[in-house]
C-alpha cells in the first residue's frame, strides 16, 4: 500500500509548493517517524508516493507556519496534521488537503 498526498493553497487556488510534511506511524502509545519530505511543485510529496506502508494508524503532519511566513502571512495552525487509518495493505490511497492561513480541509481517497 502507498499513500499520495497533495497540499493545495485555498488562497491563491494553486498547489502549495515547498510544504514541509512528515509521516508518522502510531506504535503503542507512541509515534514513530517514517517519512519526511517536502511538496514539490504540483504540491506533491514524491518521496514517499511508491513506498510500501502496512496497515495501522499514522498522521500526517504539514508545517504551515513555514509555509505562509514564506508568503508574508501568518497562520492560526501552524501545523496541521491528519490522523487516518490505513485498511488494506493492497491499496493505494491519497490524502489532499486545502490549506489556508485560518482554515484546511481534508480529502480521504482512494487512488485509482
Amino acid at each position: 500500500m502507498s499513500i499520495a498526498t497533495q497540499a493545495l493553497d485555498g488562497v491563491y487556488g494553486r498547489s502549495a509548493a515547498g510544504v514541509p510534511a512528515r509521516l508518522e506511524r502510531a506504535v503503542g502509545t507512541d509515534w514513530q517517524w517514517v517519512f519526511e519530505g517536502e511538496t514539490d511543485t504540483n504540491g506533491n510529496v514524491k518521496e514517499w508516493t511508491d513506498e510500501y506502508i502496512e496497515r495501522g494508524l499514522y498522521r500526517l503532519v504539514f508545517a504551515t507556519d513555514h509555509y505562509f511566513a514564506g508568503l508574508g502571512m501568518t497562520a492560526s495552525y501552524p501545523e496541521i496534521m491528519v490522523m487516518f487509518r490505513m485498511h488494506d495493505e493492497r491499496t493505494p490511497y491519497h490524502i489532499q488537503v486545502v490549506l489556508t492561513p485560518y482554515s484546511y480541509s481534508t480529502y480521504f481517497g482512494i487512488c485509482g
